[in-house]
């Protein structure tokens, strides 16, 4: 299984390669050394100095993730990240992770198959949310393959999915993230009711922007999202 992954990064001598929770550096044994740049960011610090001792020329930091300043650390260059995200942090950090979309080349996480789900979820299914909208928005989202329970050791009770996320082109970045997810975060905050009542507050004007208030949020594009979310930046 860690062999698919790495198989699926492609990595490069060129590379910069950020990884999200070494753990015992399972991963980590067999990325290193196939990149210019490694760091890594785990939360453990009672696992700081095994990981020291093994690969002694990486960035090692000792920070929690769902805190760590990704802007600051990784500017400069665009990054590649990498990681298995416990079902707990994963959205999240995804989130987090959006704001960071101009310093990032590709990211290729295991998350449990429900979140893989969410996030390449299309409109009109039930797997949809705001994670959706929001990835969508900035990434282009690839399932490569799941990875079942046996692989792992204890085995856990669900699937998992590798998945790849790639920036999208910095025109296709049409709204500003921090509109985009306020206007999708109440949208779905009452995903069983019609647009027109679960965006009330907004007080759009729907024929004019040319969208069904009779829709359901789940149903909608992230262009539609988009069409939304500029609307209410301009007023």
């Amino acid at each position: 299984m860690l062999a698919r992954l790495v198989g699926c990064l492609g990595l490069g001598a060129g590379d910069a390669l950020l990884e999200v929770g070494p753990g015992r550096g399972a991963l980590t044994r067999c990325l290193h050394g196939l990149v210019g740049r490694y760091m890594a960011v785990e939360i453990d610090r009672d696992l700081i100095a095994g990981l020291h001792s093994r690969f002694p020329d990486i960035e090692l930091l000792n920070a929690d993730a769902l805190a760590f300043d990704f802007n600051a650390h990784c500017q400069g260059r665009r990054w590649r990240l990498v990681g298995n995200l416990p079902y707990n942090i994963a959205s999240a950090l995804l989130f987090r992770l959006i704001a960071s979309a101009e310093h990032i080349q590709d990211m290729h996480f295991m998350l449990q198959k429900e979140v893989a789900e969410r996030l390449a979820a299309p409109p009109g299914t039930k797997a949809r949310g705001r994670l959706s909208v929001g990835i969508q928005h900035r990434f282009a989202v690839e399932a490569l393959f799941d990875v079942p329970p046996q692989s792992f050791a204890p085995p856990p009770k669900v699937l998992s999915t590798v998945v790849r996320l790639t920036p999208h082109p910095a025109a296709v970045q049409s709204a500003a993230p921090e509109n985009l997810e306020a206007v999708a975060r109440l949208a779905f905050s009452s995903r069983r009711k019609r647009l027109g009542n679960a965006l009330k507050p907004l007080r759009l004007d729907w024929a004019a922007l040319g969208i069904n208030e009779n829709l359901r949020p789940a149903d909608l594009s992230v262009a539609e999202f988009v069409t939304i979310a500029n609307a209410v930046a301009e007023d």
